[in-house]
């Protein structure tokens, strides 16, 4: 059946109007590797210090003891109370030092590593050896009480490199998002439909009965 001019005219506006599927998944693709790339350049450069102590339990005290007690020193390492004293040899206020000091522990040895971030690895350095050297006095004056004594394992060393993601692995988690993204707006996308609005069915494979009806009536 040869198609009328209207019917080939509409077939045209069709493709014109619908683009091909890979040119969404190649725009979402290039489009999330631009973005990556662009925030791996405009973000600041940040550096993390980290300094550890260590849990000792005394005479009257046992190891798993000084285990515990150093899972409670590094959940109060970040507290208000253990900060303002810190912000004194850091040089910063106490909001900055709750924003960019971590603690944390390991449930298998007693040790607590304190952790700052900062764009300047000088100042990430002062404020992980400040927050460590306030939690150390806490630490000091308790140990009438607990049995365990906090000392300090290994100071905070300025860091030679950032510990933010660089321009290219920004730039190749964005092109895997945008990927991904695209992908599924591909399969979002409604199916073709035709004049009566129905889904236009796709091909289809007879099965093993429609074909041995088919070899039977020859």
């Amino acid at each position: 059946m040869t198609d009328t001019p209207a019917r080939q005219r509409q077939k045209l506006l069709s493709r014109v109007r619908r683009p091909p599927s890979w040119s969404v998944l190649a725009a979402g693709t290039l489009l999330g590797g631009l973005l990556g790339g662009a925030y791996g350049l405009l973000a600041p450069v940040t550096y993390t210090a980290t300094s550890y102590l260590v849990a000792v339990p005394t005479s009257k005290s046992t190891p798993e003891a000084a285990r515990g007690f150093a899972q409670a020193y590094g959940r109060v390492a970040t507290q208000v109370a253990v900060l303002e004293d810190a912000q004194v040899w850091a040089g910063v206020p106490v909001r900055t030092l709750q924003d960019r000091v971590r603690a944390a522990t390991s449930p298998d040895a007693p040790m607590v590593a304190v952790s700052a971030t900062s764009p300047r690895p000088g100042l990430a350095v002062d404020m992980a050896n400040a927050v460590s050297r306030a939690l150390t006095q806490h630490a000091e004056h308790t140990k009438d009480s607990t049995q365990v004594r906090l000392v300090r394992f290994s100071r905070a060393v300025e860091p030679s490199e950032p510990t933010s993601a660089t321009p290219a692995v920004t730039t190749l988690v964005g092109t895997g998002a945008g990927g991904l993204l695209g992908g599924l707006a591909l399969l979002a996308r409604p199916r073709r439909t035709g004049r009566d609005g129905a889904a236009l069915p796709g091909p289809s494979v007879p099965g093993p009965a429609t074909a041995a009806d088919v070899s039977g009536q020859r």
